[in-house]
């Protein structure tokens, strides 16, 4: 069972998507995507699972939860520098969202 302890060593913060690009080279479907998480933190990049749900077009200037202090991960030739945080729902993985307008790098506490 995971601890309050646990939980706090996660360094979980909103972040905006400036920039969605297809990524054929995945071996699942997804995207990348590049996420603003504010001047402390900066743009980091992302390979998403959420072509089910997301069209690319409607995914720039969307806030959007991230982990950003788990270690990169090599994606085909992409590294993913956070994880993008969504619930698997039965329609496909749907991001979870700050449900008002928040500033770039607030932190999930």
């Amino acid at each position: 069972m995971a601890t309050l302890e646990d939980f706090q060593k996660l360094d979980m913060r909103v972040g905006e998507i400036i920039r969605a690009e297809g990524f054929p080279k995945a071996r699942k479907p997804a995207y990348k995507l590049w996420v603003d998480f504010g001047e402390e933190i900066g743009i980091k990049q992302s390979s998403a699972q959420i072509t089910d749900c997301y069209r690319l077009e409607e995914l720039v200037g969307k806030q959007v939860l991230g982990v950003v202090n788990f270690p990169a991960m090599k994606v085909a030739d992409f590294s993913s520098e956070v994880l993008i945080m969504g619930t698997y729902s039965e329609q496909g993985v749907v991001l979870i969202q700050p449900e008002q307008r928040v500033n770039k790098g607030d932190r999930l506490g």
